[in-house]
């Protein structure tokens, strides 16, 4: 069978979007041009969405010389308009294998937080390709599943309950302005609902979706921070609820609205004892940068079944320059990761990956001594939503990566018990008998 002749996508100043006649698609490895290898692409998964890279110019294979090249206009026959790079933005459950081609040196504005991925065209099927794997075969997080017409009535029965909480305000403000999934769920009386806690962080992401410090230091959040503290009363009125009745049940405290839940891990430990006084169904999981040991030792005790543990990289320079870490260090979260095996809970890396650098060979040795070790069940491959310049620049030089394919097909090789994924799982689906 023939291979498939994939086409660089590019855009118009009026918006159209269409093939280049004349480039074939190249993606990036953090810096490093490379054509796609045929196993690297699948068709655009339903529901992803594609975006324009502003002021910024494609690149792509020259048909006929095989270079890399950048093009600005199309060609004369075509109508010779100015072009921008195009990327795809995929749903949920996919990790990018490669990033979008493209002039990013040039002079241009900072890119919002996506997690920006290569995607070309393929004439011979007249559909969009991405370079990208599919890691979670749960379907339950599919965009046609989440329909504002239904999820509006379960914000008025919410609301009228409790009409003093809130928490519940600030999450159907989620639901509805937001189009946020996850309080979609609560709403919908199913699944993962989440229990955003915290106003502060003990951290400055550089690619923080709800707070940049500085003006113009990356770009706009994508959303506004919770500003309070919620009750034990507004928690448990949120979660029992959803606990006793949910199909799949799942509250997670940890969310893109707040800073992090461990620095309200006190009132959340009050919370989980009184929830699980009212019921012991669904579970209890906590999303976290784990900075801080003795409070991750409490919330196990509280009651919690798993912890997501959030890093960009399992090498303390990498981490600490996305992460700029107030008051801890990285250490800390290793001894975190320690401490919650130890104390009985599911363990999860949210690993927030990004081609180029995680999967250079340095940063695969330091994460396979870390999960050989036993101290963690599950890593959530997760796109990293930031500019691909301003991430890759902010990081300490490194070796070029091995591809993030042959990251994963390395990983597996030497720790076959680990599992991979990208969303969180209830209590019965912690070891599926598949994994």
């Amino acid at each position: 069978m023939a291979s498939k002749t994939i086409y660089t996508i590019v855009a118009t100043p009026g918006g159209e979007v269409l093939e280049h006649p004349e480039l074939l698609m190249a993606g990036m490895n953090g810096t490093e041009l490379r054509r796609p290898e045929e196993g690297e692409l699948i068709p655009l998964p339903e529901g992803s969405r594609l975006f324009t890279l502003p002021g910024t110019p494609p690149l792509g294979i020259d048909r006929h010389s095989g270079e890399f090249v950048s093009r600005n206009r199309l060609p004369r026959r075509w109508g010779g308009d100015r072009v921008e790079a195009v990327c795809a933005f995929m749903t949920p459950a996919y990790m990018r294998l490669l990033l979008p081609a493209a002039a990013y040196a040039r002079e241009r504005q900072t890119l919002p937080l996506w997690a920006y991925t290569a995607v070309g065209w393929c004439a011979e099927e007249e559909r969009f390709y991405v370079a990208a794997v599919k890691v979670d075969d749960n379907p339950q997080w599919q965009p046609h599943h989440f329909d504002d017409r239904e999820v509006a009535p379960g914000v008025e029965r919410y609301l009228a309950r409790y009409p003093d909480n809130r928490l519940l305000r600030q999450l159907s403000r989620c639901a509805l302005d937001y189009h946020c999934f996850a309080a979609k769920n609560l709403f919908l009386g199913r699944w993962e609902a989440p229990l955003p806690t915290s106003p502060t962080c003990n951290a400055r992401c550089l690619g923080c979706i709800s707070w940049q410090e500085e003006a113009n230091e990356c770009c706009p959040a994508s959303q506004e921070r919770l500003d309070f503290v919620p009750t034990v009363e507004e928690l448990c009125q949120t979660a029992v609820p959803h606990l006793q009745q949910a199909e799949n049940a799942i509250v997670s405290f940890g969310q893109g609205c707040e800073g992090d839940p461990i620095m309200q891990a006190d009132t959340i430990c009050a919370a989980v004892r009184q929830m699980r006084r009212e019921t012991d169904r669904g579970t209890i999981n906590f999303n976290s940068n784990a900075s801080l040991p003795d409070k991750v030792e409490q919330l196990a005790a509280a009651g919690i079944d798993s912890i997501r543990v959030s890093l960009n990289s399992v090498r303390e320079p990498f981490y600490t320059a996305y992460y700029r870490p107030r008051g801890y260090e990285f250490a800390a979260v290793l001894e975190s990761l320690r401490r919650a095996k130890a104390a009985g809970l599911y363990v999860m890396l949210n690993y927030l990956v990004f081609p180029g650098i995680s999967d250079q060979q340095a940063e695969i040795d330091a994460l396979v001594e870390i999960i050989d070790g036993g101290a963690v069940d599950l890593i959530q491959l997760r796109n990293l939503c930031i500019d691909p310049l301003l991430y890759y620049n902010a990081m300490p030089p490194g070796e070029n990566g091995i591809g993030m394919a042959a990251m994963l097909r390395q990983i597996k090789q030497r720790v076959p018990t680990i599992q991979f994924g990208y969303f969180n799982r209830t209590r019965e689906n912690f070891y599926p008998a598949a994994d």
